[in-house]
């Protein structure tokens, strides 16, 4: 990915993002520079804290990245999936029903949500949730679309 600009955030806007995370994930971003990075091929937009890209904008909302929810385990807005879904996921699947085990804090229709596996809690994607939390868990029919997954550009920017 061909970087377009790249600037330092002003401290309101940095007080702004982690209010957002704070909000959102129940995380407390832990950075003393905060980085702003557009590209020239791409819709991603991506902070960079302490040189690290830890949040990007999904649909024009902070979230946290793959590597930023594995640095700072976020417990609010994680849907759980099994050992059979985490090829699916990790490839940029969608998340289907049958594949969630649990779903840990507030998930309404709509939110952003980190996507992790059941066994050692690591994180594999960030998708948006098509129903609410409480409706995640049974059968059939997809219920998380994948935006963000481990292995893809935006992984694999380095800073």
């Amino acid at each position: 990915m061909q970087v377009k600009s790249r600037h330092h955030l002003r401290s309101d806007a940095v007080s702004e993002l982690e209010d957002a995370v704070r909000t959102k994930l129940g995380v407390s971003l832990a950075g003393d520079a905060y980085e702003h990075v557009e590209f020239e091929d791409s819709d991603w937009e991506v902070v960079l804290v302490d040189g690290k890209p830890q949040v990007a904008a999904f649909d024009g909302e902070d979230f946290l990245t793959v590597r930023g929810a594995n640095a700072y385990e976020p417990e609010d807005r994680v849907v759980v999936v099994d050992a059979g879904a985490v090829s699916f996921v990790s490839d940029g699947a969608d998340v289907m029903r049958p594949g969630i085990t649990e779903v840990r804090g507030d998930v309404s229709e709509g939110d952003l949500v980190i996507i992790a596996e059941e066994s050692h809690g690591k994180v594999l994607g960030v998708g948006r949730a098509r129903v609410e939390g409480s409706e995640m868990v049974g059968d059939e029919g997809k219920v998380v679309d994948s935006l963000h997954h481990v292995g893809d550009d935006l992984y694999e920017f380095a800073g």
